[in-house]
């Protein structure tokens, strides 16, 4: 009779509760780290590098604050910490699962005009929101000063813009800056031939 396969056993990670070798693509990575470098070196290499480094800098910290260390040793020290605070930096970076990264949105409104059946203009305004302005209430003052149909919708990249009906991209610059003081005249731009060109 044929033998029995033994099972698999699988190590899970108790943070984020995949298969350990999956742990990078779990929502809570940066945590689960220190139990990897523990319990699974061998599955990430780079964790277990990082900690050798992180555990030098300290190390060569204490020697600096004891004015033990010499030349040669500040050298190392000097090499360590500068291979270190590169990481950091990569660290401020926020991963997403499936290692995207995630860039920080800039704060800046978008005007965009868009002619639809050859004649009729519609204003699209994006990034009103990044300056904590509601969409809705921006809608409804546009719609009032302008005398024109303005709503909320979801655009191209599923983020929430204002479509306007009518041509009043140059007007609605002196309105957005005068009506909601936070949004400085120089984060306004315009998108023309597909190009991004500076209101001010």
């Amino acid at each position: 009779m044929a033998e029995k396969p033994e099972p698999v056993k699988v190590l899970y990670c108790p943070i984020c509760s995949l298969p350990a070798e999956y742990c990078e693509f779990g929502p809570d990575f940066e945590k689960c780290k220190p139990w990897l470098v523990i319990n699974a070196p061998e599955l990430y290499p780079d964790l277990l590098k990082e900690a050798n480094e992180k555990e030098a800098e300290r190390v060569s910290e204490q020697l600096q604050s004891a004015g033990i260390s010499s030349s040669g040793a500040d050298g190392a020290a000097s090499y360590v910490q500068s291979g270190v605070t590169s990481s950091s930096k990569q660290e401020e970076v926020k991963r997403l699962p499936g290692g995207k990264i995630k860039k920080k949105a800039r704060q800046e409104v978008v005007i965009e005009k868009v002619v639809r059946n050859k004649r009729k203009c519609i204003t699209i305004i994006k990034g009103l929101d990044l300056f904590g302005i509601k969409l809705s209430d921006a809608s409804k003052k546009l719609g009032k000063k302008f005398a024109t149909g303005a709503s909320v919708v979801k655009g191209p990249t599923e983020k929430e813009q204002i479509d306007v009906q009518g041509d009043i991209a140059y007007d609605i610059v002196e309105f957005i800056t005068e009506t909601w003081p936070d949004v400085p005249e120089t984060a306004i731009y315009f998108i023309e031939d597909g190009k991004k060109v500076p209101a001010a």
